[in-house]
């Protein structure tokens, strides 16, 4: 099957990241000895090591050592900031890169995980700040959101019923974690946005395929966690059998998806000038190289400076990638994502002269607030001793 005729793709586009710059040493001089027995907590439980290592075991080897599992900074929401903070950076980038005004756009869609407010997305308030009169929703497909954003954003440009949408993506990872869970080690905030619109032809979009990825649901789950002040927060748990999960489907996510995108664009591995993979973890995009034969080089990973920031990696590694000029005007990019209990997306794309908002400078702010919560109100009865039982058996308790 060949791909689209008319040609859609990326104007602009722009990142934007919390005041908070976290580093290992945080939880090093804090937890001293939950470092040291960092193999009995949840994120090693997350990443250990296999009884029968495959391809996605032999990446992972390398960080097995290392308590952090191969993070070593993030990107940090403090108290009181907000997803919406984020998505305002990366928005107003994303529009004055173009050199264009609330006006110009026709359409705003947004995912926000999560958002600021429980019950709805942060698209509306978005717009409210950005000064925009055209429609503004919410999606929803955890890590994927981005090429699934994109892919969801040309087809809408090339129906003709929108000139030109502006696609925002954020994920606050930070306000489901406690300091002392380790799952908090590996993950990070930050927002990205990207202006879609008709390009010139021969550029833009040339294949996509995206599946679902049900074989990961409930791999990870949010669920609500009681507090020291009496109250109840939302928190992140791994599965127990995450670790499998994870394993058992990388592979046929990864080659189902990009098999497909190179179908759609009548394209193969050869043609493909530069991929930006995927990172939840520090050996993702090298498992996602090493499995399709992609040589160093021709991919880069922003993970030791973000950590997982799930939606976000997207934008994030593609504007380093532009900016760095690693992938040029011209290039042919594959890309790669995957979102667990959501979708996995390939997408096949050649980048035009893309302009790019502020380069993120690194936050002044270091180590010295706790990670920020969203509070909800307190659970009773069965529900609370339900949800006290699972938080013990995610602490091994």
């Amino acid at each position: 099957m060949r791909g689209p005729k008319i040609p859609i793709g990326i104007r602009s586009l722009a990142v934007g990241f919390p005041s908070v710059l976290r580093t290992n040493d945080y939880w090093r001089t804090r937890y001293p000895a939950m470092v040291a027995e960092a193999e009995k907590y949840s994120l090693a439980k997350l990443w250990a090591k296999a009884e029968k290592p495959d391809a996605f075991d032999a990446s992972a080897a390398a960080y097995m050592g290392d308590p952090f599992r191969g993070a070593v900074e993030r990107r940090l929401r403090a108290p009181g900031e907000t997803a919406l903070s984020m998505e305002l950076r990366a928005a107003r980038g994303a529009l004055e890169a173009a050199s264009l005004g609330p006006d110009d756009i026709d359409l705003t869609i947004v995912t926000s995980f999560v958002g600021d407010r429980l019950g709805t997305g942060n698209a509306i308030y978005l717009a409210k700040e950005l000064g925009l009169r055209t429609p503004a929703w919410n999606y929803e497909t955890a890590c994927s959101g981005s090429l699934v954003g994109l892919h969801t954003a040309a087809s809408l440009v090339r129906s003709g019923d929108y000139r030109r949408i502006l696609v925002v993506v954020s994920t606050s990872n930070s306000v489901q974690v406690t300091d002392v869970d380790t799952l908090g080690w590996f993950v990070g905030d930050g927002s990205g946005a990207f202006i879609v619109e008709r390009v010139p032809e021969g550029y833009g979009l040339l294949g996509w395929k995206t599946i679902n990825s049900l074989e990961t649901i409930d791999m990870f789950v949010i669920q609500t966690v009681s507090t020291p002040q009496g109250g109840t927060r939302f928190c992140t748990a791994a599965h127990p059998e995450a670790n499998r999960i994870a394993r058992d489907t990388a592979q046929p996510y990864l080659k189902t998806t990009v098999e497909g995108a190179l179908a759609m664009a009548d394209m193969s591995m050869k043609d493909v000038d530069y991929w930006v993979f995927n990172t939840p973890n520090a050996w993702y995009a090298d498992f996602c190289a090493q499995t399709l034969g992609v040589e160093q080089g021709r991919y880069h990973s922003m993970y030791t400076t973000y950590g997982n920031i799930g939606a976000a990696l997207m934008p994030t590694t593609f504007y380093h990638d532009l900016h760095a000029k690693r992938i040029k005007p011209g290039d042919v990019v594959g890309m790669y994502s995957i979102g667990s209990t959501s979708t996995s997306s390939a997408l096949v794309l050649r980048a035009g002269d893309i302009a790019l908002g502020p380069y993120p400078t690194k936050p002044s702010t270091k180590d010295e607030v706790a990670i920020s919560s969203i509070a909800i109100a307190p659970p009773t009865g069965d529900r609370q001793r339900a949800l006290d039982a699972t938080e013990a058996s995610s602490q091994g308790g």
